[in-house]
């Protein structure tokens, strides 16, 4: 696709701190008080970093999810996944671990049994997909992808680079499977490094930032953002644009997706089209 016109920010959001889990700290810009979702993302939590000290580390046991996909992605500790239907895995740094809930799992994630004993930092982050009608109640599926699996595109200045976790960038696919149309790189710019990426025009596109700061757009739509803000790109171009400042480094995830634009109701774990859906999960799950 050929690149024509930049995108301009429609909104810069500041993370709010709450705990989750078992009572672990999160910061999450979305959902917020201004955004429910930005369609088809309805949750992005990002996971300290926290040190946990031996025997102190906590994560959250056993819960369901239905309707939608969880995307758990690791940057520094150990995180053990077990579920209802005898799954079980290991996620270590770097590592993604793609999960399609569908028509339901109960699961736990919490830190490995050698993690907790001996403590360290824990740091990740963890989005919610939604899943279109069609998909709501197919079966669970998990794709877990360890940390050499995951592409990476080294850039023009030989030492920033891009990881693909979802979708596509500078021709080089990732490997995970999506449900629905979905971007997500983790790029990791030095200073005055700018990253310019062809989006489709229908496509939802944002961009957290895990540390540093950044300008985001073009010429006087430019718009400064820093460390635990996202920024919401206008649909108002088919490329965005985006570069680490002269004096700061930039660690960004970009994520982007097509609009489902179906009606949508959640409650807690579970996401539906209708409140009779959600009441039925409750009935299912209470078993």
């Amino acid at each position: 696709m050929d690149v024509q016109s930049s995108r301009s920010i429609e909104n810069i959001v500041t993370s709010v701190r709450v705990l989750e889990g078992g009572g672990f700290p999160v910061r999450r810009p979305i959902p917020n008080p201004e955004m429910d979702q930005i369609d088809p993302f309805l949750l992005l939590d990002h996971l300290g970093p926290i040190e946990w000290g031996p025997r102190e580390a906590i994560g959250a046991p056993d819960h369901p999810h239905r309707g939608f996909e969880t995307v758990t992605y690791l940057l520094a500790g150990e995180n053990e996944h077990k579920d209802s239907k005898g799954n079980h895995g290991l996620l270590r740094p770097g590592d993604v671990q793609w999960m399609t809930a569908g028509s339901g799992v109960v699961h736990s994630e919490m830190p490995s049994p050698e993690f907790f004993e001996k403590g360290g930092t824990m740091h990740g982050f963890q989005i919610w997909i939604n899943l279109p009608i069609k998909r709501k109640m197919i079966p669970p599926r998990y794709q877990d992808t360890p940390s050499e699996r995951i592409p990476e595109v080294v850039l023009e200045d030989g030492k920033s680079k891009v990881r693909v976790i979802a979708g596509e960038f500078k021709g080089v696919k990732a490997v995970i499977e999506t449900n629905t149309p979905i971007l997500y790189l983790h790029a990791s710019l030095e200073p005055r490094v700018e990253l310019k990426h062809p989006v489709s025009i229908d496509n939802n596109i944002m961009a957290y930032l895990i540390s540093g700061k950044g300008e985001f757009g073009e010429n006087e739509e430019e718009k400064s953002a820093a460390e635990g803000q996202l920024v919401l790109f206008s649909n108002d171009g088919d490329s965005i644009s985006l570069r680490s400042t002269d004096d700061s480094s930039m660690e960004i995830l970009i994520l982007g997706g097509t609009p489902i634009n179906e009606p949508m109701v959640r409650y807690g774990p579970f996401v539906m089209n209708t409140k009779e859906e959600i009441f039925q999960a409750f009935r299912d799950f209470s078993k």
